[in-house]
């Protein structure tokens, strides 16, 4: 089942949305094993399979625009991803606990090793669920679905109103600082 350009399934039924990235290496091993615990379970996923082969039993798109992925991770009952950073932060960022399958070198799936680091710390953290393995991935999805609350984040706060007031509150404090001692200064002229 084949799916237009990031058309996701249709209704408020959960699904589960994954992503390879726009790495020009193909990740077949996350898509084939997306791809079969879909067809085994029967729930409804949608892969952005970038450069890989398609999926047989999902709908896909080798690319997905900008709006229509923050819509799908919002959407999402949960999320499977590369290792990306920039990934992993956007997925954090729509509220979701990020499954993490880490593009692997010696697969030829990346350049580097740098996403299995990357990951790895993460997951040390518990900032993200770790699946090094189709049986790892397989077992976190398993978990999504059994208890998706914990593949839920609250929303967090950037910090940025809070780093702002206090930017703020620091530099008029070193003004008032400078004035004061202009005015000691001058009156000791």
């Amino acid at each position: 089942m084949t799916a237009e350009l990031g058309q996701a399934p249709d209704g408020p039924t959960p699904f589960v949305f994954a992503t390879v990235g726009t790495d020009h290496h193909p990740f077949s091993r996350l898509v084939e094993a997306v791809d079969a615990w879909a067809a085994r379970t029967g729930l409804p996923v949608f892969i952005q399979s970038g450069t890989s082969d398609p999926p047989k039993h999902c709908r896909h798109s080798s690319l997905v625009p900008y709006a229509e992925m923050q819509t799908m991770l919002s959407s999402a009952m949960g999320v499977v991803s590369h290792g990306g950073p920039a990934t992993i932060v956007q997925i954090r960022a729509a509220g979701k606990l990020p499954i993490v399958m880490p593009r692997d070198p010696a697969l030829r799936e990346h350049v580097d090793d740098h996403q299995i680091r990357f990951a790895r710390r993460l997951a040390e953290r518990g900032e993200i669920v770790l699946a090094e393995t189709a049986a790892d991935l397989e077992a976190a999805l398993e978990d999504l679905v059994a208890t998706p609350q914990r593949f839920r984040l609250q929303r967090e706060s950037s910090g940025t109103p809070e780093a702002v007031e206090q930017f703020e509150r620091l530099v008029h404090s070193v003004v008032r600082g400078r004035r004061a001692q202009s005015s000691i200064h001058r009156a000791r002229r």
